[in-house]
């Protein structure tokens, strides 16, 4: 499906002019930012965590900018806007301050100390090391891979299909592009490099979404004009506080704010920021960041049915979801359009670099070196070349999955339900056990196991209700539950903050011995400021 069709008409000369030396500019920022961080990617902790030194703006634009790729400028922001009108705004507010304040708040500081005092340098090998199971973490290594390829594969969708309409490139070309590009300087300078350009990516997402929205305002007469003709175009409902639809609404604010608790490659730069002071100042920051990105977003996808047009809609009336967005952009100025086209290439990037990562050491760390180290140890060189060697590999394989769901598979429903439910079976099996295991320490493996269980499950029942191979019609709870991954997504991971502590509290025989020790890293006495504490 050629998602930015709309755009071609103002793919004229001008915007072409104008939108490949911008593009140039940032390829070559990008690869030179990976080549001179090399020196900081020696080892497996510089490569991984940047050395646990990482400060507070890096930290914080790291964690915005893997938080909100191309799917919610270009899919999410359309597709919600459409349904909710301007109370999508919602949606942008809640991955702000619960997505983004609340999580640094209730997760930052507590998982940068406790996972130093461990050593783990993954969200599975912190399961290891705080439940003491090799199992889990062998366990948390496939659900990682399972679920992170498809998700990433997702990536390049939008994406590729502007690239193909504006420069008339064919798919495959923009999807090798983008993956080699984003290669290159992960493979190169590892976490420092992928922090440094996220740092440089969230800059063009903040300016680009401002851009954006002051333009698309500007073209319907103000705001108050614009909220006027929505109104009499919608309805009234589209302009309502919580939308015609608060409890969808609702469902939707959980999953896309909760589950960044519980992914990998979210929590994972908690691990790396370098003190406490980064961590208040990167909270402020990542909320900020969120609140503009993400709350520009869902605001500007509100105004999505002022654009209602027959090219909205599929031969069988279905709403075409990934059409709105580009349909209200294609008649803004060239400028604002190659800066669009960067915006999303920034957003693309951003979030492939840091799910590639997130993979390649968890997979390396995590699986292939202790099967190494049965053997022989395994030095830290050959340890980073085999996580370079490995990024190359889930890079490749998420770019041939993207090209063959494209062509060969662009009928196979498993393929793209897959990718709907990854985010949900991620945060679902890893949110609980990973929060009370930083908090309670009365937090068993078998609770672990649980959730894993209960996550996962649920999303993998939920894959096989969409694709048409499980029905619950008639169960009305069940019904309720698998209406969409949405539903399913929210039910995984509030159900395992409710099973996670009965379980464990049913198996305390299965507790670590050295719980105390696990958490002394907690008592240890700093000292501070009178400014920071009264103490």
């Amino acid at each position: 499906m050629n998602t930015f069709t709309p755009l071609l008409a103002a793919a004229n000369n001008t915007t072409v002019y104008i939108a490949v030396p911008m593009l140039i500019c940032f390829f070559a920022l990008m690869i030179w930012v990976g080549i001179a961080c090399r020196k900081h990617a020696t080892s497996v902790d510089s490569f991984v965590l940047g050395g646990r030194a990482v400060g507070p703006w890096l930290t914080a634009f790291a964690f915005g900018t893997s938080y909100f790729s191309a799917v919610i400028f270009v899919g999410y922001a359309g597709q919600f806007g459409w349904n909710f009108g301007l109370a999508s705004t919602w949606i942008g507010l809640g991955n702000a301050f619960i997505g983004s304040l609340l999580a640094w708040s209730v997760l930052g500081r507590r998982t940068r100390v406790m996972t130093q005092h461990l050593g783990s340098k993954t969200m599975p090998d912190f399961f290891e090391k705080r439940y003491d199971s090799s199992k889990l973490k062998v366990v948390a290594s496939f659900i990682v891979f399972v679920f992170l390829i498809p998700y990433t594969a997702s990536l390049y969708n939008g994406l590729s299909s502007l690239f193909n309409n504006v420069f008339d490139l064919p798919y495959w070309v923009v999807v090798v592009i983008m993956a080699v590009l984003t290669g290159v300087y992960v493979i190169f300078g590892g976490y420092m490099a992928t922090a440094i350009n996220d740092f440089i990516q969230g800059i063009i997402m903040l300016v680009g979404i401002i851009a954006v929205i002051a333009a698309v305002l500007h073209q319907n007469g103000g705001f108050t004009e614009a909220v006027a003709k929505l109104t009499d175009t919608a309805g009234s409902q589209y302009t309502a506080l919580f939308g015609p639809n608060p409890i969808f609404l609702f469902f939707v604010v959980m999953l896309t704010s909760l589950g960044t608790w519980g992914l990998p490659q979210m929590v994972g730069k908690f691990y790396s920021i370098k003190d406490e002071g980064s961590i208040k100042k990167g909270t402020i920051i990542s909320t900020f960041f969120a609140i503009v990105v993400a709350g520009g977003c869902y605001f500007l996808g509100g105004f999505g049915r002022l654009y209602d047009a027959p090219s909205l809609y599929a031969a069988n009336g279905k709403i075409l979801n990934d059409k709105i967005i580009p349909t209200m952009l294609s008649d803004l100025a060239p400028v604002i359009v190659s800066l669009i086209i960067v915006l999303v290439l920034a957003a693309s990037m951003s979030t492939l670099s840091s799910l590639v990562l997130t993979s390649s050491s968890t997979l390396t760390l995590d699986v292939v070196k202790p099967l190494v180290s049965k053997k022989k140890a395994m030095s830290e060189k050959k340890s980073v070349l085999i996580m370079r060697l490995l990024i190359v590999f889930f890079i490749a394989l998420s770019a041939v999955i993207a090209i063959l769901k494209d062509t060969i598979w662009s009928n196979n429903m498993f393929i793209a339900q897959m990718m709907g439910v990854s985010w949900g079976a991620l945060a679902g099996a890893f949110l609980a056990p990973f929060m009370y295991g930083l908090y309670w320490k009365k937090t068993t493996k078998a609770a672990v196991v649980a959730s894993f269980i209960f996550g996962t499950g649920l999303e993998l029942v939920q894959l096989c209700i969409s694709v048409g191979w499980l029905s619950v019609k008639g169960i009305p709870v069940l019904d309720f539950v698998f209406t969409n991954s949405l539903y399913s997504g929210v039910f995984a991971m509030v159900g395992g903050l409710i099973l996670v502590p009965i379980v464990s509290l049913l198996t305390q025989k299965t507790l670590p011995a050295n719980i105390e020790e696990k958490f002394s890293c907690y008592d240890v006495k700093v000292v501070t400021n009178k400014k920071d504490s009264l103490g």
